[in-house]
Formats: C-alpha cells, sequence, structure tokens
C-alpha cells in the first residue's frame, strides 16, 4: 500500500490505556524518519462535541475537501490523541485531506506544543 502524508488511514487506534481500539480512521501527519516505517497519526472521530478549540479541527460534510476524505459524517480531526504507530497496522487508506487542511492542522499542532 503505497501511503502519504494527509491521507487517512483505517486501523485499531491504540488506548491510552493500552487497551486495543476499535477500527478508526486516523490522519497520517509525518513519517519518521528512520528506516522502521513508522508513522505519526493523529484519531479522527466523528464525536465532534469532544473537540478541543484551537487544537483540534472539525470537518464538516459542506467543507470543500469533505468529498475527498471518505469520511461518512462530519468529524473531528483530534490532533489531541496522536500515536507513533507502524505501517504495517494500516488496513488501507479511504481518503485524504486538502494540503491547505493539513498545513494547517500542522501548525495548529506546532503552535500548541510551542505553548506548553
Amino acid at each position: 500500500m503505497a501511503i502519504k502524508v494527509g491521507q487517512i488511514v483505517i486501523f485499531r487506534f491504540p488506548q491510552t490505556d493500552l487497551i486495543i481500539g476499535k477500527m478508526r480512521p486516523a490522519l497520517l501527519l509525518a513519517s519518521l524518519p528512520s528506516n522502521q516505517n513508522d508513522w505519526l497519526v493523529c484519531m479522527i472521530s466523528s464525536q465532534v462535541h469532544q473537540a478541543i478549540p484551537n487544537i483540534d479541527n472539525i470537518i464538516e460534510t459542506t467543507d470543500a475537501d469533505f468529498s475527498q476524505t471518505g469520511l461518512k459524517t462530519s468529524s473531528v480531526i483530534r490532533l489531541t490523541r496522536l500515536a507513533v504507530v507502524e505501517e504495517t497496522i494500516f488496513v488501507g487508506t479511504i481518503g485524504e485531506i486538502s494540503k491547505n487542511r493539513l498545513a494547517i492542522l500542522k501548525k495548529q499542532l506546532s503552535g500548541w506544543i510551542e505553548k506548553s
């Protein structure tokens, strides 16, 4: 499977308590600079009420780039739910976000980390 930054993949997103999670979409944020095929990903959830203002990003069904995501409903891209995972656990890709949204997300993530 050829994957790239900005794509949305499906896999079992790990829980913070290390219990195996359920199948979820996640956004590929960055490929780690190693030969391990590891990726920095963030969870995507349909529970938009869980979005943390000024960090997480809500993508609405009416947004111009929504149709290319493969998502079924308005969702929150949860920059506050990050994980580093090996590419081999991805089940597949369903779509991708726009380059513009990806740039905004990266700025939001770096801004949040800088303020911490």
